[in-house]
């Protein structure tokens, strides 16, 4: 069973700030074998979107962090998306985006959404309702695009 809690920066705990930068780094520099400045000064200005797995000892095991317009891009974003290996293939990748697209709506109300997608999950993201709107470019040497989630 996953629990979700929605925070601001402010609000964090150093415990789950821990977890999600531990996450973070497990799958986006270690596994990903991308060596990059995870911790860009965007965190403050975020909420964050945390799903803890009771069955895995209260694990996080999937996180977001999305903004209001004007921060990231000239619209809302979700962005850091992220699920723990050991939880993937249960779905919780799609159960975390659409609870993050539903904090964007409580928060800013049924705006458009953008996304940098990693290239490959093109067809994930566009069974969310996202479209692709940039050529590719290479971040961190990793194929991406930029996608849309229209209101």
């Amino acid at each position: 069973m996953i629990h979700w809690i929605t925070k601001t920066f402010e609000e964090l705990t150093t415990q789950e700030l821990y977890a999600l930068l531990r996450l973070r780094s497990e799958v986006f520099v270690v596994e990903q074998n991308c060596v990059f400045q995870d911790m860009d000064n965007a965190d403050q200005l975020a909420v964050h979107i945390m799903g803890f797995d009771d069955e895995l000892n209260n694990e996080l095991v999937a996180y977001t962090r999305v903004f209001g317009p004007g921060i990231k891009f000239d619209m809302c974003s979700i962005g850091r998306v992220v699920t723990s290996p050991r939880a993937r293939r249960t779905g919780i990748g799609k159960k975390l985006m659409e609870h993050s697209i539903a904090v964007v709506e409580e928060r800013f109300g049924k705006v458009p959404i953008k996304i940098g997608a990693q290239q490959y999950l093109e067809k994930f993201y566009a069974s969310l309702g996202f479209k692709q709107s940039s050529e590719m470019y290479l971040e961190d040497n990793i194929p991406h695009i930029e996608m849309i989630r229209e209101a």
